[in-house]
């Protein structure tokens, strides 16, 4: 049970979202939208990407923004999902439609939602832990992990689905334990729950696929704890209407494409792996054996913690990694072994902190990388001991719920990989729903530091400073948009060109102008969904006019042989003025 008072609990959560929503909100809309972001605002406009339902626009020798903004329909929608997200996600389009038709365009407004809803993920995960392990330090200690980890602060910059999915399926989950809890012979459950358990089920697989490798957790841990026959009944029918209500968008909207696109990119991303692995302009893409799927999928493991951020390319050297886990294995065998001596031998006063530095001078690379990998195996038996001193027999069964959440996601992307044949979906957004569980456990291993004696505390607490620092490097990485892991980038973006040049034509566009933006050359992949029938890309007219006027009727053309460059070419004089330049692919992003 927690020792805090009920102010001081308010006032310690209250800091940490404000910590939070401030780590997300900055530089928020500082830098351009990429590709996918790109795709997000047509497709929230009911726009397809590359104008398929816009031919009577774009197949006309000139157009205006008029004619681009006419009313879009139903139909719309479900085209522009099925082409710009092979029918994913239209529980969050509509949800950021309605956003964008209150708070405009904006890059701000954009990414605004993934900010709140990141934020609000860290308020559930308090919610979550107090309420389901009963204990205000700990779910304080959630929290704050989840304020400050980078995955959450990246993914809260991005105007894509990811943030609301991590929020679903955390309150999904929350619902969940709470209809196991209620479930005995001697209670019923309310029948709320579970309608309101359907509802975010629904939401959630509608706002990503993905999500239903959450529900399936919640299957095993029912088939492992739950015993009511009532309850199993009721879960059923929750989970056969869900199915239900899905199947209506899988049979009548844009899912029916779903199946048929996702065979086709695996059938492409297996070719590459097979005749390009490391040439393409999709970056490594390995064939899926084991070797090449556990290399990949090194890195999504240790990024899931925070302890061992950034120690995946570190267990690429072998030797380095069995020193550092076996001078970390020394280590937690000692903190076992004189867990409750109060006066033990006087080498062990001594023992972790000389067997987390012995390694230093040893270590051939970044020796400080290794020195927290060491203490990896220490900081992970102090959740295990946490478990057994802290939990009751219910909340045992809990943190079983959580190990399941915290791997089979990453596991059921690891199998799809090696089913379609290629590694390019081993990637850590994908399984992205199972950082608010691993927060509860990092959380629980901190908890239980506080009671260690402190011999072995404080070397301990040398290695959790370490990272951080390294923690805070990367949200700097990540602010400053060169952190390809988070950010795809390497290379900071400039802020949004698309919107500074619809700024400049609204400036300086006058009656007889006419504006001018060239073919892209963008290469159609999976032909059937997305092609269009121009002889031109139209996606930098299609974004460029998402910022103009609505009501507008600039002249405007796009030039098959022009590459680069939005041009404004004055009536009167013919005078070409070259409204921005993307230099190739430098600043398409």
């Amino acid at each position: 049970m927690s020792t805090l008072s009920p102010r001081n609990t308010v006032v310690l959560l209250g800091l940490i979202l404000v910590l939070a929503f401030g780590l997300r909100l900055y530089r928020a809309g500082t830098y351009g939208v990429f590709f996918d972001e790109k795709a997000t605002l047509l497709v929230s406009q009911g726009i397809c990407v590359e104008g398929y339902n816009q031919k009577d626009i774009f197949g006309k020798a000139t157009f205006t923004p008029a004619e681009y903004w006419r009313p879009k329909t139903t139909t719309d929608y479900i085209e522009a999902i099925i082409r710009g997200d092979i029918g994913n996600s239209p529980a969050y389009y509509v949800m950021l439609h309605g956003w964008l038709e209150l708070f405009g365009l904006g890059d701000w407004s954009l990414r605004m939602p993934s900010v709140l809803f990141s934020t609000f993920t860290v308020l559930l995960l308090f919610i979550f832990v107090r309420r389901h392990f009963r204990s205000d330090t700990l779910a304080l200690a959630s929290a704050a992990i989840a304020a400050v980890e980078p995955f959450f602060v990246s993914y809260s910059h991005m105007a894509r689905n990811y943030s609301m999915t991590f929020f679903l399926t955390l309150l999904a989950t929350h619902l969940f334990l709470l209809i196991m809890e209620k479930s005995s012979p001697n209670r019923s459950v309310p029948i709320g729950l579970y309608i309101a358990y359907a509802l975010v089920f629904i939401t959630s697989v509608l706002s990503h696929y993905l999500t239903v490798t959450v529900f399936l957790c919640h299957g095993l841990y029912a088939l492992l704890y739950l015993r009511t026959a009532r309850s199993w009944v009721a879960l059923a029918l929750a989970g056969i209407s869900g199915l239900g209500l899905l199947s209506l968008w899988f049979v009548y909207g844009g899912g029916k494409y779903t199946f048929f696109t996702l065979n086709a990119q695996a059938e492409f991303y297996r070719n590459i792996a097979l005749t390009n692995p490391f040439g393409s302009e999709f970056g490594t893409v390995l064939p899926a054996t084991l070797p090449n799927i556990a290399k990949r999928a090194a890195p999504i493991f240790t990024d899931l913690f925070i302890i061992t951020n950034g120690l995946g390319s570190a267990l690429i050297g072998v030797r380095n990694s069995a020193l550092a886990l076996g001078l970390g294995g020394a280590s937690a065998f000692i903190i076992h072994r004189y867990w409750a001596v109060a006066k033990p031998p006087v080498w062990v006063y001594g023992a972790v902190s000389a067997l987390l530095l012995v390694g230093l001078p040893i270590y051939t690379v970044v020796p400080f990388r290794f020195f927290v990998l060491s203490a990896a195996p220490p900081l992970f038996y102090l959740v295990v001991r946490y478990v057994i001193d802290r939990t009751d027999s219910r909340e045992k069964r809990l943190v079983v719920g959580l190990l399941l959440l915290t791997f089979i996601p990453t596991f059921f992307l690891l199998f799809m990989s090696w089913r379609s044949g290629h590694t390019f979906g081993i990637t850590q957004r994908y399984s992205g729903f199972s950082f608010p569980y691993v927060c509860i456990l990092m959380a629980m291993g901190l908890r239980q530091l506080t009671s260690l004696r402190w011999w072995f505390a404080l070397p301990l607490v040398a290695v959790l400073l370490v990272q951080s620092y390294f923690i805070v490097q990367l949200l700097g990485k990540i602010y400053n948009d060169i952190e390809p892991k988070y950010t795809y980038f390497d290379r900071a973006r400039i802020p949004n060109p698309y919107w500074s040049s619809a700024q400049k034509l609204i400036q300086q566009y006058a009656p007889g102008d006419t504006i001018v933006y060239p073919n892209r050359q963008r290469e159609i992949y999976i032909e059937e969904v997305e092609s269009n029938t121009f002889p031109a890309s139209v996606f930098d007219a299609q974004i460029a006019n998402l910022y103009l006027p609505k009501d507008a009727r600039y002249v405007q053309r796009i030039n098959p042989a022009e590459r680069d460059r939005i041009l404004l070419i004055k009536g009167k004089t013919g005078e070409k003025i070259t409204i921005f330049d993307f230099q190739g692919t430098k600043y398409r992003y």
